[in-house]
């Protein structure tokens, strides 16, 4: 699914809870979540959306590596990346529980 793709399922899920939102709206909601996903992990904060899971940055230490083309070693600088653990429901949810 795209993010056009999701901005649709959001509009027709909305429509089907009762609640009635425009695309334009829906691509707004996503933009902020994702903004505001994107300010919390820089700033080095956990996003916990219970029954859902964790967004966390995890930090990879400096470490050497090879050049698979030159068989030369290289360091490879620490560096952070975006982690996502899905929460219980999710796992139960994608397992048929």
């Amino acid at each position: 699914m795209n993010k056009s793709e999701l901005i649709t399922a959001i509009v027709e899920k909305s429509s089907n809870e009762g609640v009635e939102i425009t695309k334009k709206q829906a691509e707004s909601f996503l933009k902020s979540f994702m903004a505001t996903v994107e300010d919390s992990l820089v700033k080095g904060e956990d996003i916990q959306l219970i029954g859902f899971g964790t967004f966390t940055v995890v930090e990879r230490a400096e470490r050497t590596g090879h050049n698979p083309a030159t068989k030369q070693t290289i360091t490879i600088p620490a560096s952070k990346s975006p982690k996502f653990k899905a929460g219980k429901a999710l796992k139960d949810k994608l397992n048929g529980k």
